[in-house]
Order: structure tokens, then sequence, then C-alpha cells
């Protein structure tokens, strides 16, 4: 029997991204997009929609928020999903790798696959130096901590729907993708990295892009790490 398999991209300004975005996810793969539209004030929501995504709305600002709001819909919805990938709209991942990412967890059973732009081919000038040593940084305390070996908290993953409402996430901005890996060994789920490609994001980050929402993001992701020690 074909899996269903779900995509939830949330979305915050990405009116040049989301459309080329969902257009390249393989539609003989995935069951449904939801496109989560994160407050957005530009035409991200109207894209998405003429691009076949279900668009959901979540007036609060915050990556995790965004996230929640497609796992409730989710919850809800008919068919019962068996995997959920996670993509930005941003046009940075390339959505036709998600065959690869995916393929641990239809083949060999396992709960959560990153996609890692580290053990990946990276476009120059893709991440910023903050944006490497962050995430040098962050997976080298979960190794030290939660005894977890991983290279990237990177936003392109696919993870089993069951394991995912087992996780009881939580985190509503920054340190959503940390607080899933740090949960998912916590729970001694089996956990695998493929790489995946990293290209120049359309549009401008509003995480990396400024100095403000670089201390944000590190600061959230850092105290994700502690939080659950």
């Amino acid at each position: 029997m074909k899996p269903i398999i779900k995509v939830i991209i949330p979305a915050f300004n990405e009116e040049n991204g989301v459309g080329q975005v969902i257009q390249e996810i393989p539609s003989d793969l995935v069951y449904e997009v939801i496109v989560v539209n994160n407050a957005s004030t530009d035409e991200t929501e109207r894209i998405a929609k003429e691009a076949g995504a279900t668009v959901l709305r979540e007036t609060t600002p915050g990556y995790g928020r965004a996230c929640l709001k497609g796992i409730d819909y989710l919850k809800k919805s008919d068919p019962l999903t068996d995997i959920v990938v996670f993509l930005d709209a941003d046009h940075a991942d390339f959505p036709e790798e998600m065959r690869e990412l995916v393929k641990p967890i239809l083949e060999h059973n396992v709960d959560l696959v990153i996609g890692s732009r580290a053990l990946g081919h990276k476009e120059k000038g893709s991440m910023t130096p903050q944006q490497i040593f962050g995430n040098w940084l962050a997976t080298r305390l979960l190794k030290l901590f939660y005894k977890v070996k991983f290279t990237d908290l990177g936003p392109f993953r696919a993870i089993k729907f069951d394991s995912l409402l087992e996780l009881e996430m939580q985190d509503k901005t920054y340190g959503w993708t940390v607080e899933m890996q740090l949960k998912a060994a916590k729970k001694k789920m089996k956990c695998m990295e493929i790489p995946v490609s990293y290209r120049k994001r359309i549009g401008f980050s509003k995480i990396s892009g400024t100095v403000k929402g670089t201390i944000l993001a590190g600061y959230k992701i850092i105290s994700t790490i502690f939080k659950y020690l």
C-alpha cells in the first residue's frame, strides 16, 4: 500500500519562492502539500493556492507556530498521514531530493531523517558564516549532552507522523528543529542524515539576514538544548 506522505511548508513573505518550491515537489510521491501562511503581508497565500497547495493561516509569527498549525491540521485530516516532510519556502533546498529523504523511512524503518547541508553540496554563499558556526556548535552540544551525532539542524527533514506526535513538539520559534532532534534522541528513535544540496535562497532571510535575527535564533537554539537536559 502506498504510504501517505504530506509536506508542511511554513511561509512568511515568500511570494518569490513558494510557487517554485511547490511545483518542484514530486507529485507522484506526495499526497498533499500544506503551506502555512505565517503572517505574510505579500502574495504568499495566493501564489501557494494557485500552485495547488492547501493553505492554512497562522497569524502569530513564529516558525514553530507555523509547523504546529500544520501538525494540528494533519491530526484531523483524512487519509491519515504516514510521513511528514518539512520544507522551507525559500527555494534554497531542492524539493526533488525528497525521494532520497523519505527512502530510509520506507526501506529501513527509520523514524527521523535530516537533510544535511554539511554532508551535501552547498552553493557558495548559501549559508552565512554564523549559520555554519551555529550548526557546528549546536550539533556538538547535541553529541555532548544527548549522545547523538548530527551534522546539521537543516529544515529539510522527514519523519514518521506517529513518531512526530510522540515527540509532543512545543517550541514556537527558532528552537523547533533542534527540539525535534534532541527529543528523538532522548526517546531512542532511529535517526539518520542524508546529504542534501543547498543553494542561495530566493529573497531575504528574516533570521540569518539580520544581526538581531541571528542572535535571537542562536540564543533560542542553545537554550532549547539546555532546557531538555
